[in-house]
């Protein structure tokens, strides 16, 4: 039996037993109203019958008789003819009036008259009421028997007594009416019951989504266990953007306090993850402290009802400095790749002079090759850059620039004395800058060039990167993250599909730096941007003492 089931039969049983007890207490508290009014009813006609004077002055006189009244005088009696009308007029069993012998000088059957009654009557003729249910000579009734004192303002001893009762039967004719009162207010209440039961269930299940204690028991330890067990972060929001559920693993990636129960926008979350989650769409590259995060929302929706929105969190934090290493790497192979084509070719060269027998020549042609040393990369002014490292990913990006036929050049400008600390944030900074240049370069004009200037002060790197291409469109935020491709329909990372513009600067900004635009160009030069990258060298003093 489902648990919902056996609630609503235990509130039903409940409401069961209320409605019996109420039931019977009511019944109880109506029988106990209707024996007290009748008896009320009978001590106030025998009241009023002691204290007719007629009634006292007769019994006064029977009273004074010391003989026994004869039975054929008292049926056509004062007494009895008073008695008789009494009865008639309130439908009451009997009226009795006895002397204070205990005599009947009045009573409903006439053959009992002048015979003494049945039931007690000392206490009456000592001078107190007595009011009870007593079974005499006409069965059980309620009554009252009131002493009658003799006639004058200061009367002595009671001379009789004066019986009124009332049978069973009519003491409860309004004993039906009460108990169907009483009934239809039972099934009221139990139908009011089970109606709130049946109600109270329905709450029930819509709250829990139809499932019953032992499911959210098991869905709670489910719950804990895939939370606590995966390395991915989940926040579950409700419709009113409220945190119901956030595990350990989000809380740490997105630096939160103590987020359930609290709102979406009072968890202090950077504006481009809060827009993400808002959205309910996906978001690469965010940056929340030192962390580069993937944020991926879904809507919950069940039996066509929506219960909030699910937050991803991935650190993708390695996986981007994995991927700009590898870039690095892949960079370095062309160069290499390059290097090796045309050290095989000046060998081919060489072996040809040494075949066709002009060893001159080929003597002449490698001390040439002995005194222009390694392979040039095709970067003007490459030899101003000291810094072995960052030579080389110069020299590699203008193998890839001279291949889209774009040359790439160092500044005449450049001032650079120490050597890099942080490689990978300059590589990932300056890479996607000067990426960004030979894009928009090779949409412009003859000549196609890209610059780079480089400049360090004290342990903070600062690079101009400009091109030759048609500039930035003044309504166009290049740091704004695109959902769309390039006009050329091939998804290009620079423009917000990759890592990109957008997280260069967040990857300096990170650093305490920052990356701007200092010239968005137009039809004389191309853009030009400037980035500041703090603590990325390694001073020349500091070099030089370790």
């Amino acid at each position: 039996m489902r648990f919902a089931t056996r609630v609503l039969l235990l509130q039903l049983a409940t409401v069961v037993a209320v409605v019996g007890v109420c039931t019977a207490v009511f019944v109880y508290l109506g029988v106990q109203q209707l024996r007290a009014e009748s008896e009320a009813s009978a001590l106030n006609i025998a009241r009023t019958v002691a204290e007719q004077p007629d009634v006292r002055e007769l019994v006064a006189q029977f009273s004074e008789d010391p003989g026994t009244p004869d039975a054929a005088d008292l049926r056509g009696g004062d007494l009895q003819r008073i008695a008789a009308a009494v009865t008639d007029r309130t439908d009451a069993l009997f009226v009795v009036i006895t002397d204070d012998h205990g005599i009947r000088l009045a009573h409903p059957n006439e053959e009992l008259l002048g015979q003494e009654v049945s039931t007690p009557y000392a206490d009456v003729l000592a001078g107190n009421e007595v009011v009870d249910w007593e079974r005499g000579t006409l069965g059980e009734s309620a009554r009252a028997k009131v002493p009658v004192y003799p006639p004058g303002d200061s009367p002595g001893a009671p001379v009789g007594e004066v019986s009124v009762g009332f049978e069973r039967a009519s003491v409860f004719d309004d004993l039906p009416a009460l108990l169907l009162g009483i009934a239809v207010a039972a099934l009221a209440a139990l139908a009011i019951g089970a109606l709130a039961a049946l109600l109270l269930r329905r709450r029930w299940e819509r709250l829990t989504l139809g499932l019953q204690p032992e499911e959210l028991v098991a869905l709670v330890q489910n719950q804990a266990a895939v939370l606590d067990g995966v390395g991915d972060g989940v926040i579950a929001l409700d419709p009113d953007g409220i945190v119901r559920v956030c595990n350990d693993a989000a809380e740490r990636m997105l630096s939160l306090d103590a987020p359930v129960g609290r709102a979406l926008d009072g968890l202090g979350l950077p504006p481009e993850a809060a827009a993400a989650v808002r959205e309910g769409s996906h978001r690469e590259g965010v940056i929340v402290g030192d962390r580069v995060l993937y944020l991926d929302t879904h809507p919950v929706v069940r039996d066509g009802r929506s219960l909030g929105d699910v937050v991803i969190v991935r650190d993708r934090t390695d996986l981007v400095a994995l991927t700009e290493r590898l870039d690095t790497v892949r960079a370095m192979t062309g160069a290499m790749r390059v290097q090796r084509h045309e050290f095989a070719n000046r060998l081919h060269i060489a072996t040809g002079l040494i075949d066709a027998d002009r060893t001159a020549e080929a003597r002449d042609f490698l001390a040439e090759q002995v005194r222009r040393g390694p392979i040039d990369f095709p970067v003007e002014r490459l030899e101003v850059v000291p810094d072995p490292f960052l030579q080389s990913v110069l020299g590699a990006m203008g193998i890839e620039a001279g291949e889209r036929g774009v040359r790439l050049e160092v500044a005449e400008d450049t001032l650079l004395h120490g050597r890099l600390r942080d490689v990978e944030d300059v590589v990932a900074v300056l890479g996607n800058l000067v990426d960004n240049a030979v894009s928009a370069a090779v949409r412009g004009g003859e000549p196609r060039v890209v610059q780079v200037a480089l400049l360090d002060a004290g342990e903070d790197l600062v690079m101009t990167v400009s091109d030759s291409g048609p500039g930035i469109p003044d309504d166009r935020d290049v740091f704004a993250r695109r959902t769309d491709a390039p006009d050329d329909g091939a998804p290009d990372r620079v423009h917000g599909l990759g890592v990109g513009l957008p997280l260069s600067r967040e990857l300096a900004r990170r650093r305490g730096g920052d990356v701007w635009i200092i010239d968005r160009g137009g039809e004389a030069h191309g853009a030009v941007f400037g980035a500041r990258l703090p603590g990325a060298v390694i001073p020349a003093d500091e070099k030089e003492e370790s």
